[in-house]
């Protein structure tokens, strides 16, 4: 039975993600963080009731009738009640539902699957158009795959363990998991749980990280000793596995633009045993300038739409507009060909998004090659489709520079 404190904890936290512009993550982790009893159950209804009704809100409008989402209190209120409808769950006797009739809702979403493939995957018309000119068919079946729940999948850390280790570490605190396929370290559980409360995730012994995020960092092939340097580091996580496959030996430069993100980085080092990585944000070009052809390894994991991980961050299907990509194709050029600078004759360069986009992927190398002449040369490239092995959408290329 829903109830109404419950229902209200929603409403906030819709009206924050789309009448704020805050991202709904952390829209929840600080809804959460002001109400410290809600218990696991709660909390679990709260952020996946949240985030399926992001995932499906043009659909879920459609299917009440609406042209326009409304961020009304009551509006939304009747939102959730078509949601609980279309789960097949049974409505609480408020007010705010004595509308909401179940035949007509589920007529209501019979209509909006059959209005158009936008609707139905809940995507605003332009970016369905944008993906069908670049990707083609397979687009429908990737935008289902973005509407599906990600599974919880995690990377552990070899510096203190192995995969094998971290499923036995997870056993003890009675939490089911299994090998990721196509991962060396990769780890997905069983069934959803809170993760970060666990000893395991205290002693270090794991990163939340995309079975297909974690194919990124080994195509470095950066080894013990190697100098490398993650040019746009974030929150570190590809940091963290280049130390592990580094075996914690050689110099790791992080740098990112932003220093929130790379106090984030310090933090997850000191959990799991990192201590080569250096930490550097970049205030001008004049940092990349002097780092060149210093590095054995260079990773450049860069700004993008992050339209291959929507299940993760769905409202970004809602905020981003067209004039945004077009900024971020120009900053990817501008980032690949300046930053690449910092890699040695010799040396390996990888470029990665976690987008489906052939613009921001494949597309962006061939330029850059075809600018750089014979200085480098394409030696390995993966994509990941939405949905392959339940993994996110991901793209990444190996170069190596001959001149």
């Amino acid at each position: 039975m829903l109830h109404r404190p419950i229902a209200e904890q929603v409403v906030i936290a819709l009206q924050d993600t789309f009448g704020g512009g805050y991202q709904a993550d952390k829209v929840i982790e600080r809804l959460f963080k002001k109400n410290r009893k809600l218990g696991a159950r709660d909390r679990r209804f709260i952020a996946e009731t949240t985030y399926d009704i992001i995932r499906s809100w043009r659909f879920l409008w459609t299917a009440c009738g609406f042209n326009e989402p409304s961020l009304e209190h009551d509006d939304l209120l009747r939102l959730i009640g078509a949601w609980m409808i279309l789960k097949g769950s049974t409505l609480p006797s408020w007010p705010e539902f004595q509308s909401l009739k179940p035949a007509k809702i589920l007529e209501g979403a019979e209509r909006a699957r059959a209005a158009s493939v936008a609707v139905a995957e809940s995507v605003p018309d332009w970016l369905y158009e944008l993906g069908l000119r670049e990707i083609g068919p397979e687009w429908d079946s990737m935008l289902h795959a973005l509407n599906e729940q990600a599974p919880v999948c995690m990377r552990a850390n070899r510096l203190k363990g192995s995969r094998e280790d971290l499923i036995k570490a997870l056993a003890r605190e009675e939490i089911s998991a299994h090998a990721a396929p196509e991962t060396e370290d990769g780890v997905i559980l069983d069934e959803r749980r809170n993760i970060f409360s666990t000893n395991a995730f205290k002693a270090g012994l794991f990163e939340i990280q995309d079975g297909a995020s974690q194919q990124v960092a080994p195509l470095t092939q950066a080894k013990p000793g190697d100098r490398v340097i993650d040019a746009c580091a974030g929150g570190g996580g590809k940091t963290l596995h280049l130390a592990a496959l580094m075996k914690n030996k050689g110099k790791i430069i992080s740098m990112d633009v932003s220093e929130r993100k790379l106090q984030s980085l310090r933090e997850r080092c000191t959990r799991a045993g990192v201590d080569i990585a250096e930490v550097r944000v970049i205030d001008s070009m004049k940092t990349i300038k002097r780092l060149e052809k210093t590095a054995d390894r260079v990773l450049l994991d860069v700004p993008c739409t992050g339209l291959g991980v929507l299940r993760r961050n769905p409202d970004k299907k809602w905020k981003i507009q067209p004039e945004e990509i077009e900024r971020l194709h120009l900053l990817q050029a501008e980032i690949l060909a300046g930053y690449s600078q910092m890699t040695k004759v010799g040396g390996t360069l990888v470029y990665a998004t976690c987008s489906c986009l052939p613009s921001e992927n494949e597309k962006q190398v061939a330029r850059f090659l075809a600018e750089s002449g014979t200085a480098w040369e394409l030696v390995a490239e993966k994509k990941f489709s939405p949905g392959h092995n339940g993994y996110d959408g991901f793209y990444a290329a190996a170069l190596v520079r001959r001149l």
